[in-house]
């Protein structure tokens, strides 16, 4: 039973080690990503992706492909190379949680 409880709290430890933190993720965003992407994420450059309202998991996987430089582009790739595993957190939630310009009601 104590194993139990041990596990059951060390995985509640890492969930909140890893919990997004929005605030964080938009001043990240406005520090970093804003030149490219706008600090809400909806570029209005064709050059560059918009991010507001992509899905949270593909944003943090593309960020940590670009950190490991399984995705290679340079300026990408020098951005992503100064992320901790926090920072990626914040902004693949931060962009998730933005609504894009693109969306449409019908």
């Amino acid at each position: 039973m104590k194993k139990l409880f041990a596990s059951i709290l060390a995985v509640a430890a890492i969930g909140a080690v890893q919990a997004a933190d929005l605030a964080a993720g938009a001043a990240k965003a406005k520090e970093v990503c804003a030149a490219c992407h706008q600090a809400d994420g909806n570029s209005t450059d064709p050059n560059n992706p918009r991010l507001a309202g992509q899905h949270r998991d593909y944003i943090a996987k593309a960020l940590r492909d670009y950190k490991s430089g399984e995705r290679n582009n340079a300026i990408m790739g020098g951005f992503a190379k100064a992320l901790n595993k926090q920072d990626i957190e914040n902004l693949s939630a931060y962009f998730a949680s933005q609504k894009s310009a693109l969306a449409a009601k019908y």
